[in-house]
């Protein structure tokens, strides 16, 4: 029902008892995947603490577990073909050596198979996130930009954070959000266009960088999601330069 031919797709029913009957049904849509993703089953969003404690790959109890999870999914990307596999990996600290060998591991087992696997953005500042890929310096590496989730954690400017991230951009979500009232509490997604990104500076931004991949829609909350992602299309289409 919507012009689009290209998804993002979510990767864990493919490693499900039933999981060739998913893949097997994706195929037959005939979409283009420009990236998988991925989640931990540990990882609780009730606020930003919660989240912080529980997300990605950082919990060392869950380390065991989440790996052969990440790990089934590089092996799920690579058989569709696909180059990019996007996770949050949780709150980072370049500091914390556990956490880069964990990531460096991962990367290196996506590179065997001409994956590249991206961090989204979200948890940390632009500043923060290029201190941690500038210490790994690993070449699967790299970003999937959500400007709304900078907005949602409080974590700065996404428009001014498309300069500091460039080189590391692969894969772009188009989502939105308004900042909350109370610092160390969410904000709230909005509708493309209708919260604080600034679409039309985002999509600038992203020009003068020389971005040329994939703007995935992702509407996670609301009523009228539908709707809200043929708005997205129609400013997308609309957007001059």
């Amino acid at each position: 029902d919507l012009p689009i031919e290209h998804i993002h797709l979510h990767v864990a029913p493919a490693m499900a008892p039933d999981g060739r009957a998913f893949l097997d049904t994706i195929a037959k849509q005939g979409w283009t995947i420009t990236a998988t993703m991925i989640g931990f089953p540990q990882e609780d969003y009730t606020t930003i603490q919660t989240i912080e404690a529980t997300g990605g790959i950082v919990p060392d109890d869950c380390w065991p577990e989440n790996r052969k999870i990440f790990l089934g999914a590089i092996d799920v990307t690579a058989q569709l073909g696909v180059k990019y596999l996007t996770s949050h990996f949780g709150f980072i600290d370049p500091a914390n050596k556990t956490l880069t060998d964990r990531v460096t591991e991962l990367a290196d087992a996506a590179a065997q198979k001409d994956i590249t696997i991206l961090m989204e953005t979200g948890q940390e500042t632009a500043d923060e996130l290029s201190e941690f890929l500038t210490t790994i310096n690993h070449p699967a590496i790299g970003v999937n930009f959500d400007p709304a989730n900078m907005i949602l954690y409080g974590k700065g400017d996404p428009v001014a954070a498309i300069k500091t991230l460039a080189p590391w951009i692969k894969h772009i979500h188009i989502k939105d959000a308004t900042p909350t009232d109370t610092p160390g509490t969410w904000g709230t997604e909005t509708p493309w266009s209708k919260g604080k990104v600034g679409d039309h500076d985002f999509l600038h931004a992203l020009t003068e960088v020389g971005y040329t991949g994939a703007l995935a829609i992702e509407r996670e909350c609301g009523n009228s999601r539908f709707e809200d992602v043929k708005l997205a299309i129609q400013r997308l289409t609309a957007f001059d330069g």
